[in-house]
């Protein structure tokens, strides 16, 4: 930093503050992310108690509990010999109400209370355990709307975006990581010079350290590739969620991601690659005001010639 200040002062900009909308959206969805990230939370502890005393729970919840479904059987009928007690009317209003309203999978859910046995009969385990399920569900019931609430405002807000026609369709990006895009960027066009820049500030780019060793002909010396520790996090994890998504949806994501793995790169390095790759991207549509054209893309490595564009 201190090199930076006396030697390199040609290369600093004022800080130049984003949109009051843009700096909105982006709280917004910092705060939505905590949401969501506490909301995970709950649902693993949840998990992991009813694997202790009521396992039945998950095969009734299809394993997922992070929905209200789950917040309100738990709350109702937190262990098996509260449920087993119910009539198979009061069961099916309940799973009606909750819009899980599959016959088949209805008589499953009846034949699964009906036959299940207690994985323990310890009071000593089961009474504190079902308390404890009954806590966080209710901290997950009160979650939940309060994450509906955040997608709300960004939806509102992402809409009033002037750059959301560049970063709404993006494959892979949905409704979540399209603002957390749109607000990487910033609204203005000069905040970055290069995409270098916007990789490098995230963490996507990694750092290389030259050793003190020396080889090859000319001398050179040896350059070591690291992670990059130091970054803003949130802005981190935005591109490389987005990057992660886009394998399912974009054929030359999908290609560039297997070379890498192919080339022994573990998962996480292989995503920031792709990453790394949308990031150049996404900068020069930002940079031309113009929509990401998948097909114009592809057109663009057929002409180059590259492997991407004729995945096996």
């Amino acid at each position: 930093m201190n090199e930076l200040l006396y030697c390199h002062r040609d290369r600093l900009r004022a800080l130049k503050p984003d949109s009051a909308l843009g700096r909105k959206l982006s709280f917004f969805n910092q705060g939505r992310r905590e949401a969501v990230d506490q909301r995970t939370r709950l649902s693993h502890v949840i998990k992991s108690q009813l694997k202790v005393y009521f396992p039945l729970a998950l095969e009734l919840l299809d394993q997922d509990t992070s929905t209200a479904l789950a917040a309100d059987l738990l709350l109702r009928w937190p262990s098996l010999e509260a449920i087993q007690k119910q009539t198979t009317q009061s069961l099916r209003k309940f799973f009606y109400g909750h819009n899980c309203r599959g016959e088949q999978r209805m008589l499953q859910r009846l034949e699964l209370v009906q036959k299940a046995k207690p994985l323990t009969q310890d009071w000593a385990v089961i009474e504190p355990a079902a308390l404890r399920v009954q806590m966080l569900a209710r901290q997950l019931k009160n979650l939940l709307p309060d994450i509906a609430r955040y997608d709300t405002k960004i939806a509102e807000l992402f809409a009033a975006h002037p750059d959301r026609s560049i970063f709404e369709n993006l494959p892979g990006a949905g409704e979540a990581l399209a603002p957390r895009l749109a607000t990487a960027f910033g609204s203005d066009p000069q905040r970055w010079q290069s995409a270098l820049e916007i990789a490098t500030l995230s963490g996507i780019a990694p750092v290389r350290r030259a050793s003190g060793m020396k080889s090859g002909k000319k001398g050179e010396r040896k350059a070591s590739v690291h992670f990059r520790q130091a970054c803003p996090k949130f802005l981190r994890q935005s591109f490389h969620e987005f990057a992660g998504c886009s394998i399912r949806y974009c054929s030359w994501a999908q290609a560039h991601y297997d070379t890498q793995r192919a080339r022994g790169k573990g998962h996480h390095a292989a995503v920031r690659s792709v990453a790394f790759k949308w990031i150049r991207i996404l900068f020069a549509c930002w940079k031309q005001r113009t929509p990401y054209d998948p097909q114009r893309y592809l057109k663009d490595l057929k002409q180059r010639g590259s492997p991407l564009a004729n995945p096996c």
